[in-house]
């Protein structure tokens, strides 16, 4: 088969989604193997990172993906922009041209190397940490200028003037360029990385974690700043967090996941006033309210025992080991499916129940 058949052939739709989804997610899986042996490794085991996760993002929303540290979040969205090669599931990604018109949509898991490179101007990413995600020994013209070199766009010229409107657009001096990172506190290296990725004009960004490295002054700058730069541009976010008051500024729908599991998502109102999953529950029971008198009537929900390794998940519900409403026999068991219980309300439980914890 030629290259150009391949393209013809991976470009071509195989799904058709509605317009106003951008990306969708299906039985995505990301598994690392575990291998022994010095000279013959082989393979004996896989931690099972992410473990079959479908949903939707829409066309100029912000989807925030929450849960805690190891739960398979950064590893969901580095497989969503194949920055980690998946190992099953689709990815569809379906842009849209200026005139307002959407394109084909593509399956980025399975796109060969031409057309993924294509993608790259479309799909971009904010890195967590500020502090190495940028390149010491790299100006800030350099820095922001590169994806504008990799993808051969204007010449030098029109490159350093488009690098000086990015780092205005962001909040930077445009007499910044020569400057080095070491030279920028971390709020400004932030900024940095938000204009590298805005520089070939994509459509749809992750940011992990952006502000988890910064101070909660800073953070709440650079939010603002993404939210600006989203209704300016018409951007669509993937917004990866564990922080859930910063979820709740931000994001308009939220999927909670545990141990490679997406076990309650839906719109963020409606996941703090009225969730259901008992994970859920105990997540937004820490989150603290600026108010003494409330806060001192509220009951704090704690889980026992540890999260289970992802190379070895428990049988069933996969939080049926810390779970206070698991029941023998049910959730050892059987898997709960992500069932849509109200209008935009999707769980993964056997015993679903609204519980006021906020």
């Amino acid at each position: 088969m030629t290259d150009t058949a391949r393209v013809d052939e991976a470009v071509k739709p195989k799904v058709d989604l509605p317009e106003d989804v951008i990306l969708r997610v299906n039985h995505l899986v990301k598994e690392f193997p575990i291998s022994r042996g010095v000279f013959f490794k082989k393979q004996v085991g896989a931690v099972q990172a992410v473990s079959d996760i479908s949903f939707e993002v829409k066309r100029g929303e912000t989807l925030g993906l929450v849960g805690e540290s190891g739960c398979g979040k950064s590893t969901t969205a580095r497989s969503v922009l194949r920055l980690l090669e998946p190992t099953s599931g689709e990815v569809w990604f379906q842009g849209a041209n200026e005139d307002g018109t959407v394109d084909a949509a593509v399956d980025v898991a399975a796109a060969n190397r031409e057309v993924l490179r294509g993608l790259r101007r479309e799909l971009q990413i904010v890195f967590q940490d500020p502090y190495a995600s940028l390149n010491p020994r790299m100006t800030v013209a350099s820095i922001v200028a590169e994806p504008m070199t990799v993808h051969a766009t204007g010449t030098q010229a029109d490159r350093l003037e488009r690098v000086k409107n990015l780092l205005e657009v962001v909040g930077l001096s445009p007499e910044h360029t020569n400057r080095y990172p070491h030279e920028f506190s971390g709020g400004q290296r932030q900024r940095i990385g938000v204009a590298r990725a805005l520089a070939l004009n994509p459509q749809f960004m992750v940011l992990d974690e952006p502000v988890s490295a910064l101070d909660v002054s800073i953070q709440a700058q650079v939010l603002n700043l993404m939210q600006d730069l989203q209704d300016e541009f018409g951007l669509t976010y993937l917004f990866i967090a564990h922080d859930l008051s910063v979820v709740r500024h931000i994001s308009d729908r939220v999927a909670v996941m545990y141990l490679g599991k997406i076990v309650e998502m839906t719109d963020r109102d409606t996941l703090y006033a009225r969730p259901m999953h008992p994970y859920t529950h105990a997540l937004l029971s820490a989150v603290p309210i600026p108010d003494p008198t409330i806060e001192a009537q509220r009951k704090r929900i704690i889980l026992e025992g540890d999260i289970p390794s992802p190379a070895n998940p428990p049988p069933g519900c996969r939080f049926n080991t810390r779970c206070p409403k698991a029941e023998a026999g049910k959730c050892d068991v059987e898997e709960p499916p992500l069932t849509e219980l109200e209008p935009g309300h999707w769980v993964a439980c056997h015993f679903p129940e609204i519980v006021q914890v906020v």
